[in-house]
């Protein structure tokens, strides 16, 4: 495992992408099947239009996608803030990388199974390593 705490923010933002590739080959599919055609489009269409004209399965993915665009910008913030205040620990990089693997979990889940009990726990889980990082933030950055 990499010595740098930005690693699993890397790691995190590659996954975004791919599951952005994932939002795009099931939605383009699924679109031209429920005989959706862009063009005709009116303008300003966004993504969260397509609920109830696109299967549910496929949505789930954008949905996922949305979500790697939330909360872990918090994470992307704090990392740096550790990194550049000296907090690059084992245990700040444990953390890291639990909440990178606990969101990859997280969206494979709920891109393919998503049950919400299930789903609710890999968050709590993931957030509660997000709150440990950032009070290890909080307190690398006043010390």
């Amino acid at each position: 495992m990499s010595g740098s705490l930005l690693a699993p923010g890397a790691v995190l933002a590659l996954w975004t992408l791919i599951m952005f590739g994932w939002v795009a080959a099931t939605r383009f599919p699924a679109l031209a099947k429920a005989g959706i055609d862009l063009k005709k489009a009116p303008p300003g269409g966004r993504g969260a239009d397509l609920e109830g004209l696109l299967p549910r399965e496929t949505n789930w993915k954008s949905h996922n996608y949305t979500h790697l665009l939330e909360q872990p910008t918090i994470f992307y913030a704090v990392i740096v803030f550790l990194h550049l205040s000296g907090g690059n620990t084992e245990l700040t990089r444990s953390l890291a990388w639990a909440y990178v693997a606990l969101r990859i979990v997280h969206s494979v889940w709920q891109a393919t199974v998503n049950r919400i009990p299930v789903r609710f726990v890999l968050f709590l889980l993931s957030t509660l390593c997000l709150l440990a990082l950032s009070v290890l933030a909080v307190i690398a950055t006043l010390g």
